[in-house]
């Protein structure tokens, strides 16, 4: 009978052996390294951020000190010399945002047993110039430490530019959503105001409940936190605004609703889909004098989860929708079916905005997919009221 040969102790070489060659090594060391002081630099340029990144940075220069700063101080230190080095940066940084350029020097330090003998400071850059600067100290004058700290102070500037990014699509969403909530308009809350006061009298548990359910609707509309929601959230949104809407128009209202509960989990881009609703309402209601039949639909296909809002009110012409979905009909008109469209497409991909059916005369069908996950899209992501 064959036998193996037994494999004897592993050994220091053989485990270096398993991670690849030195210089794989050393790419790895430093990825990971680079890995670390990203996170901070991507909340942009602070004493805080430049604290927490500048402990990385240094072991990744292999330098004798490092600090960060902004136009006009030194906002993070990392190893020795700060006590007496740190005051004769501002003058460099000064020079440095009126030229823009990276530049290397002797520190003329007095102290013999100080090792800052030589030092780079080089440009940290934005969108709008010169953001601060990154200095390397070092023993002795060394043409490797003018290009590394060049190059690692370019990677800085494109983890600030990336921060810069980031603020533009906060404030990108949160302009979206004040247009949403925009929307809402005053004469819909006036009329359910007005719905609710004439079954004061007449029914005034009926008038109790609708009352609650319009300050439960203003509560989450109005909301001033959570870029994202969960399905379950945004259809008791559309219940409440079609409990309101029906006091109004009584039985000219019909709703269908058909919910799978896989999908009630679900998050989707907040004030996705009450605009849409809005819109059925408007269209079958207010622009008609029949009844009025919405049906919203939400299924379970496998990865993705499907909404249908369907009206069969007065419809559209499909150029007239192309325009105003293209942002290019009047202001009031198509701004919620737009506002949508361009933040699912912001968040999944061209691949995911509505896909509208219509016809004049012919209602209106509204189908929204979603991916059931996403990298970054769930509930509580913060955005501004």
């Amino acid at each position: 009978m064959w036998a193996g040969r037994r494999r004897g102790p592993r050994r220091e070489e053989d485990s270096d052996l398993d991670l690849g060659t030195p210089v794989e090594r050393a790419t790895f060391h430093t990825l990971h390294t680079a890995s670390l002081a990203a996170p901070p630099l991507r909340a942009g340029l602070t004493e805080e951020t430049a604290r927490k990144a500048v402990r990385g940075l240094r072991p990744l220069l292999g330098t004798e000190a490092l600090c960060l700063t902004d136009r006009s101080r030194v906002l993070a230190w990392d190893g020795p010399g700060a006590s007496h080095h740190q005051d004769r940066v501002a003058a460099r940084v000064e020079r440095l945002v009126a030229s823009g350029r990276s530049e290397s020097f002797r520190t003329d330090c007095e102290r013999p047993a100080c090792p800052l003998r030589w030092a780079v400071i080089a440009p940290l850059t934005g969108e709008d110039g010169v953001l601060g600067a990154l200095v390397a100290y070092g023993s002795r004058e060394s043409a490797v430490l003018v290009r590394a700290a060049t190059e690692v102070a370019r990677w800085v500037s494109v983890q600030l530019e990336l921060s810069e990014l980031d603020r533009s699509r906060t404030q990108l969403i949160e302009a979206e959503i004040r247009a949403l909530r925009a929307q809402i308009s005053p004469h819909f809350i006036f009329n359910s105001l007005a719905a609710i006061a004439s079954f004061v009298r007449t029914d005034p548990e009926r008038a109790r409940e609708l009352l609650l359910e319009f300050a439960d609707f203003t509560r989450y509309s109005f909301r001033k936190h959570g870029e994202f929601t969960r399905l379950a959230e945004e259809l008791r949104c559309i219940e409440q605004y079609l409990a309101l809407a029906g006091a109004r128009f009584g039985d000219r209202l019909k709703v269908t609703l058909q919910v799978a509960p896989e999908v009630l989990p679900v998050a989707l881009p907040f004030l996705c889909l009450q605009p849409l609703v809005e819109n059925a309402v408007k269209h079958g209601l207010e622009d008609s004098v029949a009844e009025c039949r919405i049906s919203i639909v939400a299924r379970d296909e496998g990865a993705e989860a499907v909404v249908t809002v369907e009206d069969n009110g007065v419809g559209m012409e499909p150029a007239l929708l192309r325009a105003l979905l293209a942002g290019e009909g009047p202001a009031s008109s198509g701004i919620g079916l737009r506002n949508v469209d361009e933040r699912l497409r912001q968040t999944y991909g061209d691949a995911y905005g509505l896909v509208i059916e219509t016809g004049a005369g012919a209602g209106m069908k509204v189908t929204v997919r979603v991916p059931k996950y996403r990298p970054g899209v769930h509930p509580g992501v913060p955005v501004g009221g």
